[in-house]
């Protein structure tokens, strides 16, 4: 049934952060109409022992399938009403509409309210004479020496060490039995591999392996932190009976040309060393340049506040927070609280960009992606479009479009706000 808005009765209002209601009525003749049409098509295909087909009697049709003709004309009328309200209202959801009321008896007007988000509407009143400043964008030869200790450390081999006690950083194997158990298949040593120092067992337990030697066991009373992530073991002390059973401790490369040759294409440990200067330098360079931005886009929002809706943080949050199937449900409600600040200010941001680049025509162009996948292909020495066809395969040339998008609006607001070095 095609339902005309001119018949029904509807009331918008408009909530906070974008939220809209429509509570619409359906007048009583049209739900008689609805339901005696859903009513000869069911009864019409229905089946039943002692009649013929399409002869069952109303009153029997009522008694078997009466509170389901209800519902699937209901269903039907309140889909159908939806969209004629939205229509009639020049609406567009953003979100999922959420019935809250429906209101139905027989013979009567059929009534329901439904809400939903909207997509916000923003207006600025400037968008510049801000003042911002780059943070420096300087690298240390702490910072180097933290690089090429990392690399080291991942080139590192494991060696077993006989004698001595496990210190930080050591890879040990411990069997570990339950003490306070009666149950014979708990009480069974279980074994687990792993790097003291790097929170892979509760601190307890970390503690206890470092007085061991390799062959020692020992029986200790371990407690589990407040933050551990099983909630219901926070806090709940196990005797445990632990054995060392090996220690292997990181024998770490010579830091000279030779381990830089086994790196890559570096002739020396100054070419290596001169890489990760120029590619830290780069990320400096980027980090300060996301911080001029930053503070560009909070400055926009706090001269024109907006709120946003409720449905746009939360898929934000999705986003980041990724599949939660499995997760405790409080670790997750608790995560999506602490976040929801941050989440609101980026969609924020987000929302700040595509509204300049839509009023200052700065969206990227077929030209502008054209000669960023150009930029791509001479710098990897390919075929702009192979490359233009693996971009588009695996999914990044939208990407690759916002990133162009956003440079162009960020160029824009530069140019409006005063951008001072530290």
């Amino acid at each position: 049934m095609t339902l005309d808005a001119a018949s029904l009765t509807i009331d918008l209002t408009e909530g906070e952060a974008w939220r809209r209601t429509l509570a619409v009525t359906i007048p009583a003749d049209i739900v008689r109409t609805e339901r005696r049409k859903i009513a000869r098509t069911l009864a019409s295909r229905v089946r039943l022992p002692g009649f013929r087909a399409g002869k069952v009697p109303d009153s029997v049709m009522e008694k078997r399938f009466g509170q389901a003709l209800d519902q699937e004309m209901v269903d039907r009328l309140v889909g159908d009403a939806y969209r004629e309200a939205l229509k009639s209202h020049d609406l567009t959801p953003i979100s999922e509409g959420e019935v809250e009321e429906i209101d139905f008896q027989r013979d009567t007007d059929l009534k329901f309210s439904i809400s939903f988000d909207v997509s916000p509407v923003i207006e600025f009143s400037t968008l510049g004479g801000f003042s911002v400043t780059r943070p420096a964008a300087t690298v240390s030869d702490a910072d180097v020496d933290q690089v090429l200790q990392r690399l080291r450390d991942q080139n590192g081999a494991w060696a077993p060490e006989e004698e001595g006690r496990p210190t930080a950083g050591d890879m040990v194997s411990v069997s570990v039995t339950r003490l306070d158990v009666e149950d014979d298949e708990a009480q069974e040593p279980r074994p687990y591999d792993l790097i003291l120092g790097e929170g892979d067992a509760i601190p307890d337990v970390e503690s206890a392996i470092y007085t061991l030697a390799v062959g020692e066991e020992g029986d200790f009373d371990v407690t589990f932190p407040d933050d551990f992530p099983t909630e219901e073991r926070r806090g709940q002390k196990e005797q445990l009976r632990i054995q060392l059973r090996e220690r292997k401790s990181r024998q770490l490369p010579e830091l000279d040309d030779a381990f830089a040759q086994s790196l890559g294409d570096f002739e020396s440990l100054d070419a290596l060393t001169a890489r990760i200067r120029e590619d830290l330098s780069k990320e400096a360079a980027d980090q300060a340049e996301g911080a001029v931005r930053g503070q560009i886009l909070n400055a926009i929002i706090e001269a024109n506040p907006f709120e946003v809706p409720a449905s746009m943080v939360d898929r934000y949050l999705d986003s980041v927070l990724g599949d939660a199937k499995g997760a405790d449900p409080e670790r997750v409600r608790q995560a999506r609280e602490q976040l929801g600040a941050e989440a609101q200010r980026a969609v924020q941001r987000i929302l700040v960009i595509e509204r300049v680049a839509e009023q200052q025509g700065l969206a990227a162009t077929e030209d502008d992606l054209d000669d960023r996948v150009e930029e791509i292909a001479e710098k990897n020495d390919r075929n702009p479009s192979e490359v233009y066809a693996q971009l588009q395969k695996s999914g990044r040339l939208e990407q690759l479009e916002r990133e162009i998008t956003e440079r162009k609006v960020f160029e824009y607001l530069m140019e409006q706000s005063t951008v001072t070095d530290a």
